[in-house]
């Protein structure tokens, strides 16, 4: 079975939009009180104290402009959270980050055009497996159920 990964947000990318996000806005750090947000900079929750900015993110468009892929209409941005300040990236875990909760794996084609996507339950290898039997998927994103808010990236191998 092949092993699947999951991709954060790549630091080029944090310190970009540590400057401006894929909106245009400046970004406004935040002292994180109560910790528990989804951090994709690192793919782990936040704890109190940490200081954080809520920013505009496109990954289809960035995705798209490393392919070529032509995301049309299906191109989005919304928000995730990042570490304000230098983030170490991910920390080696079991499983798969932000598995607590029912999760939708969206398809994407290497066109960038959404090819459907699934409710689950769990986060597993089997999930992701699951979505790249069809060979026409290039990548898929890992999405909240309750908002859509992506969380983070999946590549075909």
């Amino acid at each position: 079975m092949t092993t699947y990964t999951a991709l954060p947000i790549p630091p080029s990318v944090l310190k970009e939009l540590c400057s401006a996000d894929d909106a245009g806005r400046q970004m406004v750090p935040v002292t994180d009180e109560e910790g528990g947000s989804p951090l994709r900079c690192c793919l782990r929750h936040s704890r109190p104290g940490e200081l954080l900015a809520l920013v505009s993110y496109a990954p289809l468009r960035r995705w798209a402009a490393e392919t070529g892929a032509e995301p049309g209409a299906y191109d989005e941005q919304g928000p995730v959270f990042i570490h304000a300040e230098e983030c170490a990236g991910p920390q080696a875990r079991e499983g798969y980050a932000f598995d607590n909760a029912h999760r939708v794996v969206r398809r994407y084609s290497a066109d960038g055009h959404i090819l459907g996507g699934e409710l689950v339950g769990t986060l597993d290898e089997d999930a992701f497996q699951h979505a790249f039997d069809d060979p026409a998927v290039a990548l898929v994103h890992v999405r909240a159920v309750e908002y859509g808010c992506f969380y983070y990236e999946v590549r075909r191998a």
